[in-house]
C-alpha cells in the first residue's frame, strides 16, 4: 500500500489516466474485505487520490460504488469501540474525499443526485447525532486541529457536512436539505429538538446567504405536511424555524418574508382549533391526557408568537412596517370580515384567543421600533383597527393595545422611567428626553387626536379595569404629552382628564367605586406630571394643593393609596367638595396667565363616535349623538317612513335605491360630529342659535291658521264623533299642504 501510494503521488497529469482505472479497482477490493485495517488502508489511499488535480475530466468515471461503502463504513456497528470509530473515521473521509474530487470536476453534478445524498447526508448526520461532548460548533465554520479530525466522528462529520453545504449551488440545495428532514423524521428528533436545531444552525451558516429563503421555504413546507401530527412536534418544527429565521433575518431574505407570517398564522389558528376542538369533545369527561394536549399546544402557540416576533423585530423598518400591517390586518374585529384568518368555526373564546395572541405577536414586533414620524408608526391601516380591538370587553385586549400603542409613540425610551403610576415629585429628576414637535407631527395630532382621546376616554370606563390598566392608560397620557404635544393638544389633554374626572364623580355608567377611585387617581397623576412638563407655576400650584388636600380628606384619589390598599374605598363620593377636584375655571385662569390660549378649555370634552361604537354596548353615547344629529340636519316628519306602508314591488325598488342614500346620510352625520368635535365653540353656538331661530319662525307659522270657507258643496264632508254624525263642518287649511286640520 505504501509503495502503490508513492507511485500514486508520482504520477504525472498527462500519465495518471490509465493509472487510475485499476488503482480505483484495487481500493474497491481493500474496502470489500473484511479486514479493517484493509479498509481503513484503502480509504486514505482515496483520499490521497481526491486531492490530485487532473487537468482533463473523466467522462466515464463513476463514483456510486465509493458513496455506497463510505457511507455504510459510517455506520459500522463493529464490537471494538475503538475499530468501530476508526473504521467510522475512515467512513466520513472517504466521503469528504467522493465530494472534493467530484465538485471539482465537470460531471460534478452527479454527486448531487438524490440517491447519492440520501445516502451522505444521513451518513454524517448519525456520527454528528452520536456526540458526546458539548464543544461541536453551532456557530459560523473554524478549522478545527487536526487531532480532533482523526479521533472523533462527530467533529469530522460536522466539517464535512458544513463543506457539502458550502459547495452546494443553488438547484442542488433541496437534494442536501431533504435528507435532513428525512433522518430527523426517522429518528424522531423534532420532538427533543436540541440535535434538530444544532443541524439546522449549522446548514445556515454553512450555505451561501442568498440560498437562506429556500431553506426557509423547505422549513415551512414541511410544518405544513405536519400541520397534523402532535404539537410537541409541530414545536420542534416552529424553533427550528425560529432559529432559522433569526439566522437569515441579518440578510434579505428576499420574497419569503410575507409567506413566513402567513404560514405561522395559519398554524397559529389550527392550533387554536385543536386545542378548542380538544377542550370541547371532552366537555363531560375531562382527563389528564386532555389538559396535556392543551398545554402542548400552548407550546405550539408560544413557539409561533416568539417565532414571529424575533424574526419581525430583525427585519429592517420598512419591512416591518409592512409585516405590523400584515398582522394588523389578520386580527379578527367582531362585525366585521376585512380579516383573513377565518374565526367562524373557533366562536367567542376561540376569537378571543386569536387576538389575544396576533396582538402579543404584533407587540413582540413593534419593540425596539423607532419611526422618525408617528403618521410612519401609526398609519391608518395599523390604527384604525388597533383602536377598534379597544372596544373590546377583555382587559388583556386592551392592554396589549395599550403597549403596542407605547412601542409605536415612545420614540425617546422614556417609557422605562413612567412605569407605575405615582405622584412624581419632582418630574425633572427623571431626565425625560424630548425633542421638538415637527410639524408632520402636528398634522398627525390634527387628524387623529380624536381617536387616541377617544380610546383612553373610552378604556377608563370598563368595569373589569384593574390596576396595570390604569397604569398603562396613564403611561399612554405621559407618553403623548412628550412626543406629541403642542399647546393646542395640551389644551385637549386638560380637557380630557377634566372629563374622565367629571365621568367619576357623576357615574352615568354606574361604575364600582374602586373604578371610580382609580380614574380620579389617574387623573391626579397624570395632571401632576402634566403641569410640571409645561412648567406653569400657578397650574402647577393648584394642582398640589388639590393633591395636598386629597391627601389629608380623601388618600383613596390617590394612587399611592388607592392601587395598594383596595379596602380603603369611601361608601359614596361627594359631589361637592371642590376642594378635592381639579376645577376647569382654576386651570385656564393659570394658563391664561401664561399665554396659553384657553378659549376651547370650558367646552367640555365628548368622545368622537364612530361605526365601532355600533358593535358595541355603548349605546349612551351612540344614541345621544344621534338626536343631535337629527336636530342639526333638520330631520321632519317627512323624512320618517311608515311602519304600516303596504309592501309592494315599487317600494322594495325604492328601498334598494336607498343604500347609496344610506351611505350619504352616515358621511353626513359623521362630518357633522367632526365639526362638533373641532370646531371653534363659538362658531357652533352661533350655529344652534340660528338653527333655534329657524325653528321659532316655523313654529310661528304653524300656529297662525287662516279659515278659509269651503270652495264648493263638495267641499263639505260628513264624519261621525261617537253616536253623533257631523255635516258640512267648514275646513281649516295652515299654510302648509301637507298639514291639515278639519
Amino acid at each position: 500500500m505504501e509503495a502503490l501510494d508513492q507511485l500514486l503521488m508520482a504520477c504525472h497529469s498527462q500519465s495518471i489516466k490509465p493509472f487510475v482505472e485499476s488503482f480505483l479497482h484495487m481500493v474497491a477490493k481493500l474496502l470489500e474485505s473484511g479486514e479493517p485495517k484493509l479498509q481503513v488502508f484503502g480509504t486514505n489511499s482515496f483520499v490521497k487520490f481526491a486531492n490530485i488535480e487532473e487537468d482533463t475530466p473523466s467522462y466515464h468515471r463513476r463514483y456510486d460504488f465509493f458513496v455506497s461503502r463510505f457511507s455504510a463504513m459510517c455506520h459500522s456497528c463493529h464490537p471494538d469501540p475503538e475499530i468501530r470509530t476508526e473504521i467510522r473515521i475512515a467512513g466520513i473521509r472517504g466521503i469528504q474525499g467522493v465530494v472534493r474530487k467530484t465538485v471539482n470536476d465537470e460531471l460534478r453534478a452527479t454527486i448531487w443526485e438524490p440517491q447519492h445524498m440520501d445516502k451522505i447526508v444521513p451518513s454524517l448526520l448519525f456520527n454528528m447525532q452520536k456526540i458526546e461532548d458539548s464543544d461541536s460548533q453551532i456557530g459560523p465554520p473554524s478549522s478545527p486541529s487536526a487531532g480532533d479530525k482523526e479521533e472523533n466522528p462527530s467533529v469530522l462529520a460536522e466539517n464535512c457536512f458544513r463543506e457539502l453545504l458550502g459547495r452546494a449551488a443553488f438547484g442542488n440545495m433541496n437534494n442536501v436539505v431533504r435528507p435532513v428532514f428525512a433522518h430527523l423524521d426517522h429518528h424522531k428528533l423534532w420532538e427533543s429538538n436540541e440535535f434538530a436545531v444544532s443541524c439546522f444552525k449549522i446548514i445556515m451558516y454553512s450555505i451561501q446567504a442568498q440560498y437562506s429563503h429556500h431553506v426557509i421555504q423547505q422549513i415551512l413546507g414541511h410544518l405544513d405536511a405536519h400541520k397534523k401530527d402532535s404539537p410537541r412536534l409541530r414545536a420542534g418544527i416552529v424553533q427550528v424555524l425560529l432559529e432559522a429565521v433569526a439566522i437569515a433575518a441579518k440578510g434579505s431574505i428576499g420574497p419569503t418574508v410575507l409567506e413566513v407570517f402567513n404560514t405561522l398564522l395559519k398554524h397559529l389558528r389550527l392550533s387554536v382549533d385543536f386545542e378548542l376542538g380538544d377542550r370541547r369533545g371532552s366537555a363531560d369527561s375531562i382527563n389528564f391526557t386532555t389538559s396535556c394536549k392543551e398545554s402542548d399546544e400552548r407550546i405550539v402557540q408560544n413557539a409561533i408568537i416568539q417565532t414571529i416576533g424575533f424574526f419581525g423585530s430583525n427585519l429592517p423598518d420598512y419591512q416591518r412596517s409592512e409585516i405590523m400591517m400584515f398582522i394588523m390586518g389578520k386580527v379578527p374585529v367582531f362585525g366585521t370580515n376585512s380579516h383573513a384568518l377565518d374565526t367562524s368555526q373557533l366562536g367567542d373564546l376561540g376569537t378571543k384567543r386569536i387576538q389575544i395572541m396576533l396582538l402579543r405577536s404584533l407587540l413582540m414586533v413593534t419593540s425596539g421600533y423607532k419611526a422618525k414620524t408617528i403618521a410612519a408608526a401609526l398609519p391608518s391601516p395599523i390604527l384604525d383597527p388597533l383602536l377598534s380591538v379597544s372596544l373590546m370587553e377583555d382587559s388583556e385586549l386592551r392592554q396589549l393595545v395599550l403597549e403596542i400603542l407605547h412601542n409605536l409613540i415612545d420614540r425617546h425610551d422614556n417609557r422605562a422611567k413612567l412605569r407605575g403610576i405615582r405622584i412624581i415629585p419632582e418630574v425633572s429628576d427623571l431626565k425625560i428626553k424630548r425633542e421638538k414637535i415637527s410639524k408632520q407631527d402636528v398634522s398627525f395630532m390634527k387628524k387623529h387626536g380624536q381617536q387616541l382621546y377617544r380610546h383612553i376616554y373610552l378604556g377608563c370606563k370598563e368595569e373589569d379595569n384593574v390596576q396595570k390598566n390604569f397604569e398603562l392608560l396613564y403611561t399612554a397620557l405621559a407618553l403623548l404629552t412628550i412626543e406629541l404635544a403642542n399647546e393646542e393638544v395640551v389644551i385637549d389633554l386638560i380637557r380630557l382628564a377634566i372629563a374622565l374626572q367629571d365621568m367619576a364623580i357623576i357615574n352615568e355608567d354606574n361604575l364600582p367605586m374602586f373604578n371610580r377611585c382609580g380614574v380620579m387617581a389617574l387623573v391626579a397623576a397624570y395632571l401632576n406630571f402634566l403641569s410640571q412638563m409645561i412648567a406653569v407655576p400657578a397650574f402647577c400650584q393648584h394642582v398640589s394643593k388639590v393633591i395636598e388636600t386629597r391627601n389629608v380628606e380623601a388618600p383613596y384619589f390617590l394612587p399611592e393609596v388607592i392601587f395598594r390598599d383596595k379596602y380603603s374605598l369611601p361608601k359614596s363620593l361627594e359631589k361637592d367638595e371642590k376642594n378635592l377636584f381639579f376645577l376647569t375655571n382654576k386651570i385656564a385662569e393659570s394658563l391664561g396667565g401664561s399665554g396659553y390660549s384657553v378659549d376651547r378649555l370650558p367646552v367640555p370634552y365628548v368622545p368622537q363616535v364612530t361605526d365601532e361604537d355600533r358593535l358595541s354596548r355603548r349605546k349612551s353615547i351612540v344614541d345621544t349623538v344621534s338626536i343631535q344629529v337629527d336636530i342639526l340636519t333638520g330631520t321632519n316628519s317627512e323624512d320618517k317612513v311608515n311602519n304600516a306602508e303596504e309592501i309592494t314591488f315599487e317600494a322594495l325598488k325604492k328601498a334598494i335605491d336607498n343604500t347609496g342614500l344610506e351611505e350619504q346620510e352616515k358621511e353626513k352625520r359623521r362630518l357633522v360630529i367632526e365639526k362638533f368635535q373641532k370646531a371653534p365653540f363659538e362658531e357652533i353656538a352661533a350655529q344652534c342659535e340660528s338653527k333655534a331661530n329657524m325653528l321659532h319662525d316655523k313654529l310661528a307659522q304653524i300656529l297662525e291658521l287662516t279659515i278659509r270657507p269651503p270652495p264648493s258643496p263638495s267641499g263639505t264632508m260628513a264624519f261621525t264623533a261617537g253616536h253623533t254624525q257631523y255635516q258640512s263642518v267648514p275646513v281649516y287649511e295652515m299654510k302648509f299642504p301637507d298639514l291639515c286640520v278639519y
